[in-house]
């Protein structure tokens, strides 16, 4: 058998006693009544909300990965090696396109570096474009004499490349650090309750 539970007489339909005032709509709990806290951000409706343009949704598609300072010295040198020995191989040593080629490899050190280490990028970037650059140099005779000669030849004649990529790893580092700043002293500002 089954048994309903019933409330006294007494009280209302709200869940107050008769002859008491109502709670209000906070105290109540109500999603209908509820207002939002005085400072509180107001978000408009699901229904008004428009979704953010599409290239916008296709960088937030794409992979996001941290890496650590070791992590981002490795990935970048490991590109710019296999980068240099593609343009080798493809391009017959096109010092432009590897130049050209370095500048996405900048990007993405800079922009995948995690924050604990973001001085890093800045650091391997140079290094792997040397690095890279033993496979695209022009090594004359042979010889380890010739090969160096080479090296240092490509690293005078492209250091235009070596400096606007590392200009941008710079300026992308530094914008990230800033607004991680930022966000902290906002931070620090924000009441607790």
């Amino acid at each position: 058998m089954e048994q309903h539970r019933t409330r006294p007489a007494e009280y209302g339909q709200q869940g107050t006693r008769r002859g008491t005032p109502p709670l209000p709509p906070q105290a109540r709990g109500s999603a209908r009544g509820a207002q939002p806290r005085a400072g509180a951000p107001r978000r408009p409706p699901a229904a008004v909300r428009r979704p953010p343009p599409p290239v916008v949704q296709a960088v937030r598609r794409l992979p996001n990965p941290r890496l650590t300072g070791l992590g981002v010295g490795l990935f970048c040198t490991v590109l710019m090696l296999a980068l240099g020995a593609l343009d080798a191989l493809l391009f017959g040593s096109s010092l432009t396109v590897y130049g050209v080629l370095f500048l996405p490899v900048c990007v993405l050190t800079a922009a995948w570096v995690r924050k604990a280490d973001l001085v890093t990028a800045v650091i391997v970037v140079p290094i792997a474009f040397a690095l890279g650059l033993v496979a695209v140099a022009d090594s004359g005779g042979g010889g380890t004499g010739d090969r160096l000669m080479g090296l240092f030849t490509a690293l005078a004649t492209q250091a235009g490349w070596l400096y606007g990529g590392t200009l941008i790893t710079g300026v992308i580092v530094t914008v990230r650090k800033a607004r991680l700043m930022s966000q902290r002293i906002a931070a620090r500002r924000r009441p607790t309750v």
